[in-house]
């Protein structure tokens, strides 16, 4: 168990989307939050990380930073996204376990999974297979961490965790149609067809694909409870465990774009058996909200 009261915490990427929830609940825990800022440290660089660990003293660090997108993103920046996710982790565990910190908790990626895993995703299958082409680059530098942390622990007693969220979203997410995930874009073209008066919306894939979608609050909850109660190697999946298949209307679907991965969903027996997490927003209630956030910053 690990106690938040008065413990020094290390959040990189705690400005982000996902980020600033898990700030928010850790500060109502009563920890001490130090949330780097990219203009004063570069994570991919050890020696900003080493100096990053020396100013924070941190009790525990949680590693949120990355450098993500949705399908076109990944596409065109494979390369890019393999090595600074890569990097970032690699010296976040290296220079963690330099200065004897108390407990790592790393978040992973859906994407890590095979792209013909057996749905409900269970976390024994995770090295069944290659990932989907378009995510591979980023699920695989994603996936070498939960080995780097399961070595660490063996050989230097790092106390290292890992958590596997599905696909995120909520109020605060990225609604760049070149860098977004599917619900803000969905979200985003939807709203702007209405308001359009528009007969049609272009969506990417063939329609086929499903998807499984965790609203923030939930996804920051379920990192916050593993970090005071989860201490063991295995991976844990952070989901909701059902999958939705899409939205109704007048969709033309551009099926010269990927769909990506062809269903996730994930098997969520395991967060529910270690950490006591369950997804407690439903999707209808999570986009009411995510879509009421967006409508009020793109008011006209």
């Amino acid at each position: 168990m690990t106690e938040l009261l008065g413990a020094r915490m290390l959040v990189t990427g705690g400005a982000g989307f996902l980020g600033s929830f898990v700030c928010d609940l850790l500060r109502d825990r009563g920890a001490d939050v130090f949330v780097p800022r990219r203009v004063d440290y570069d994570l991919t660089e050890q020696s900003d990380v080493r100096r990053l660990l020396e100013n924070a003293a941190p009790d525990v660090v949680i590693h949120l930073a990355a450098e993500v997108g949705g399908i076109g993103a990944n596409r065109a920046n494979p390369g890019r996204y393999f090595y600074a996710n890569a990097a970032m982790g690699l010296n976040i565990i290296e220079e963690s376990r330099k200065r004897s910190v108390r407990k790592v908790v790393q978040v992973g990626t859906v994407c890590a999974y095979p792209k013909f895993t057996p749905v409900p995703f269970s976390e024994d299958d995770l090295w069944n297979g290659y990932p989907e082409e378009t995510n591979a680059p980023y699920g695989i530098a994603k996936k070498a961490l939960l080995v780097m942390l399961q070595s660490y622990r063996q050989q230097y007693g790092l106390n290292g965790i890992y958590l596997l969220p599905v696909n995120l979203y909520g109020p605060g997410d990225n609604f760049d149609l070149e860098t977004s995930h599917v619900i803000p874009a969905l979200i985003r073209k939807f709203v702007t067809a209405r308001r359009a008066q528009a007969p049609s919306v272009e969506v990417w894939g063939t329609g086929s694909a499903s998807r499984e979608f965790l609203y923030v609050e939930d996804a920051a909850r379920a990192i916050v409870m593993a970090t005071e109660a989860y201490d063991g190697p295995l991976p844990v999946n952070v989901g909701t465990g059902r999958d939705a298949t899409g939205f109704v209307g007048d969709i033309v679907w551009d099926s010269t774009k990927p769909d990506g991965q062809p269903r996730r969903m994930l098997d969520t027996s395991r967060a529910k058996d270690l950490l006591g997490f369950e997804a407690e927003i439903g999707l209808e209630e999570g986009l009411r909200r995510t879509i009421d956030w967006w409508e009020r910053q793109e008011a006209p």
